[in-house]
């Protein structure tokens, strides 16, 4: 079997990990988030910063022993030694990436239907088939993309900064005023959770990277770290320009903030910025999806057919096939607050598992090689996983019975797809066997 083509560094993979978290989140979300947190929105975005960098630290450190694709399921397959438990986090990991690339292929529809008269699912589906094509050509070309598109985006990022730290208000900000108190930031700060996520999927590009023991930890580090002070800065910069509540009101609240500071022009030079940014998310989405779906394959998990990597491209064809006709079949779904909590929750839980397998291993496998150890232990115990852990065991139940509900139908779809399709290879190997 072919292997896949090692053709990024750490500048490249740093910048596929800013693109991955300043994705479209940050550009429609921020609106909605101030609704709840008002001038305090920033306090979310940092709350949101700390709990990345966590689990960001446990990522870097599993990277470091496993550089596989399909991090999520290998880390927690070797951790816990339970194929059930690997398979349903590998599941909610590549359902999640399908759900997030229709999504925000529709808000770019969104965005270009202001530019010219295509309907929006058209042009959302258009959107994927053309960025399938450049994931299939090979990861130095989707990287070189997702670079340039990054730059872009952070271009326009540092843009509202620089509006909002110029334009004076007539009101003065009160950075600590929120207009339900502590549980409106709590309420914004998992919703905006979901412009952070992203990084995580880093590690599915493993075997795609130079010296990934070496290069995956630094990468993600320096990719929340640099994400987390951008966003950080746009929420104190959005609510000097424009009203909280006006932002709450706006479907595209940043354009908003480039209007307020540079005119009608501003606006759609922003709105043109914004497509940049989406398309990058679309982009990066469907490659790491497509890598989960591949290592899984390989490992059994999924039909092996999903596995096969073309001879000259060196990349998985047929699950950037597979990951393209489910993304456009959920291109179909609207409201893009609920698809967020959607995957916010998948992830939640995600990183509570990825948390606790390195818990687990300092125990397990305390001998094994780590060319990054996570810091701040009290012998072989690792203080800050547990943080995390604690953190998303809270983030869990704070997301509406809706959300639950349809986070625990993705699970129990798969926990089916895993009963089925187990049995029909324990079938096929008896045959063999026969």
């Amino acid at each position: 079997m072919s292997e896949l083509k090692r053709g990024m560094g750490l500048f490249h993979l740093t910048m596929y990990g800013v693109g991955l978290i300043l994705g479209a989140g940050i550009y429609v979300l921020i609106g909605e988030a101030a609704g709840f947190a008002g001038d305090a929105v920033w306090i979310a975005f940092v709350l949101g910063s700390i709990v990345a960098l966590f689990a960001g630290l446990s990522y870097a450190e599993l990277s470091a022993i496993f550089p596989k694709a399909a991090a999520e399921y290998t880390f927690v397959k070797n951790a816990f030694k339970n194929n059930f438990f690997a398979f349903i986090i590998g599941w909610l990991t590549v359902i999640t990436s399908m759900i997030t690339a229709a999504t925000v292929a529709l808000g770019f529809g969104g965005y270009f239907s202001e530019f010219l008269n295509i309907p929006i699912v058209i042009s959302a589906i258009l959107l994927i088939g053309i960025l399938t094509i450049v994931n299939f050509i090979g990861i130095k070309e989707s990287s070189w993309t997702n670079t340039v598109f990054t730059i872009i985006e952070a271009a326009g990022l540092i843009l509202i900064i620089v509006i909002g730290f110029t334009i004076s208000d007539p009101d003065p900000v009160n950075y600590f005023e929120s207009p339900t108190g502590f549980t409106g930031i709590i309420i914004a700060f998992v919703l905006i959770f979901f412009a952070f996520i992203g990084f995580e999927d880093m590690a599915n590009v493993a075997e795609e990277v130079r010296n990934p023991k070496k290069i995956i930890p630094r990468a993600i580090i320096l990719s929340v770290i640099i994400s987390g002070t951008i966003y950080v800065l746009v929420s104190l910069a959005v609510v000097r320009a424009v009203n909280w509540e006006d932002l709450s009101l706006s479907s595209a609240p940043l354009a908003e903030v480039a209007k307020r500071g540079l005119g009608t022009q501003g606006q759609i030079i922003f709105s043109g910025i914004a497509l940049f940014a989406i398309t990058n998310t679309v982009l990066i989405t469907l490659v790491a999806g497509a890598r989960m779906i591949y290592g899984m394959a390989r490992d059994r998990s999924f039909p092996n057919i999903l596995a096969k990597v073309h001879s000259k491209t060196k990349t998985p064809w047929v699950a950037i096939i597979t990951i393209m006709l489910v993304a456009i079949g959920f291109s179909f779904i609207g409201d893009i607050v609920i698809v967020a909590n959607i995957t916010v929750f998948a992830v939640v839980i995600t990183f509570g598992a990825i948390n606790l397998s390195v818990i687990i291993l300092r125990y397990t496998e305390p001998n094994i090689e780590r060319k990054f150890r996570i810091p701040v232990n009290i012998g072989k115990f690792p203080v800050l996983p547990l943080f995390g852990l604690v953190i998303s065991g809270y983030m869990a139940f704070q997301f509406e019975m809706e959300v639950m509900l349809v986070g625990f139908g993705i699970i129990v779809i798969g926990i089916m797809f895993y009963v089925i399709f187990n049995r029909k290879s324990s079938r096929d190997k008896h045959s063999e066997m026969i």
